[in-house]
């Protein structure tokens, strides 16, 4: 499964964030997925897609970050996913 992770950098401050990146690398857990990642131009929000079968995953990375993110998680499909879903019922 696909989770859209909007991140909001505490106090629109991005360099804790890049600096434990540097330091220590992404923190995921063995089976939690990147994907792909967009941040915003002003540095106060990151939008990740990250994959795993195990949503508990999501929840121990998010333990590595939290004191310095603040996390919203929605689950996601691609768009022909969405129309595979919906194409029977037009």
């Amino acid at each position: 499964m696909q989770y859209m992770v909007i991140e909001t950098f505490r106090e629109g401050d991005p360099i804790p964030i890049y600096r434990r990146f540097r330091e220590k690398g992404r923190l995921a857990p063995e089976g939690l997925q990147y994907v792909s990642s967009w941040v915003t131009q002003d540095f106060r929000y990151c939008y990740q897609i990250m994959e795993c079968n195990d949503p508990e995953l999501l929840n121990q990375w998010i333990a590595q970050w939290e004191d310095i993110v603040q996390f919203e998680v929605i689950p996601v499909m691609t768009s022909a996913e969405a129309v595979a879903k919906i194409t029977p019922r037009l």
